[in-house]
């Protein structure tokens, strides 16, 4: 989003990713596909020789744009460009020497997952195309849209349609077999509890705009939730765990409610909260959406880092501002 943004802009993008991507900028590829489709492709190799080949390159540019964590971090004093990173969640404290030995420009994606001691030139949480989620009329039945695993509460959201006495939706990827197949499958009976898999690009808009509201009581501190924004998009509001990034996405009252994950009562807390977040004007939840997320207030804000760590190449850890939204 942020590349086709640019480069419709007028701004000259090089975009360095696998050869098979679809973009309007000029793509520099070395890896020919995404290696989690490929078994014989081992990803540390290919991200080195994809790495390798921008750093070669980075003369030619006047900023270089970093969303590959570490890896490329740790060749900083080979960069012969301005480097802004983009940080989408630290998988661990392990991989912070990298960071904190870099000169390299930190963008958060939310407030939340700043790690102490870096400093940041902005926090800008992800943007996405608002009109590509038709506003929806909503229903009667709740949705989660998320990867099927225990840090997403999923077991939470069942109980909590339950005890709210509406039927829920259950949308994502196994990604944690045992607990799905353990503690989910056998509450999903076609009838109050449906599992409808992974849902494509094209089916999401209607799935989200087509719910009551969106269930997301997550059991850690997620950086971001771009099933929230793109909930909210389509005009759905949000029952979420005041937890990580939710309370910097989430109006209360006006885009969706928090609940309190510690509180021992909280799946009763969330089901009472179901009724006050359908009752919310679903085109108000639009229009927030759209204040707030709509990509090219994104696109503004890297525009201003950019022009920010150019500015001042010289000092590349001068701080610009402390965030965007």
């Amino acid at each position: 989003m942020l590349t086709e943004r640019l480069s419709h802009r007028g701004v000259d993008v090089t975009l360095f990713a696998t050869a098979d991507s679809i973009t309007s900028a000029h793509l520099e590829a070395v890896v020919p596909h995404g290696y989690s489709e490929d078994p014989s492709m081992d990803g540390r190799v290919w991200e080195a020789l994809h790495v390798a080949h921008a750093l070669a390159r980075s003369a030619d540019f006047d900023v270089v744009h970093n969303h590959l964590d570490w890896l490329p971090l740790a060749f900083d004093a080979q960069w012969r460009a301005p480097l802004v990173t983009t940080v989408h969640g630290f998988s661990g404290a392990g991989i912070l020497p990298a960071y904190k030995r870099s000169r390299s420009a930190f963008v958060s994606i939310s407030d939340a997952d700043r790690a102490p001691g870096l400093r940041y030139a902005a926090t800008i949480p992800h943007g996405i195309d608002i009109d590509a989620f038709a506003f929806g009329a909503g229903g009667e039945d709740l949705v989660v849209f998320s990867r099927m695993h225990r840090d997403k509460g999923i077991v939470d959201s069942i109980e909590i349609a339950a005890q709210a006495n509406r039927r829920l939706v259950l949308c994502g990827i196994v990604q944690d077999e045992d607990h799905f197949r353990e503690l989910v499958l056998p509450r999903i009976d076609d009838d109050r509890v449906v599992y409808l898999g992974s849902v494509s690009a094209h089916d999401r808009p209607r799935v989200l705009g087509s719910a009551a509201a969106l269930l997301h009581p997550v059991h850690f501190d997620e950086p971001f939730g771009l099933s929230v924004v793109e909930a909210m998009a389509c005009g759905t509001p949000v029952v979420a765990y005041a937890r990580g990034s939710m309370p910097e996405l989430i109006d209360p009252g006006v885009t969706g409610i928090l609940v309190d994950p510690h509180a021992d009562d909280r799946i009763r807390r969330a089901a009472a909260a179901v009724d006050r977040a359908v009752a919310l004007d679903r085109g108000r939840v639009r229009t927030r959406a759209r204040e707030r997320f709509d990509a090219d207030r994104m696109v503004d804000a890297y525009l201003d880092v950019y022009r920010d760590v150019v500015a001042h190449r010289g000092n590349p850890r001068h701080p610009t501002r402390a965030r965007a939204w």
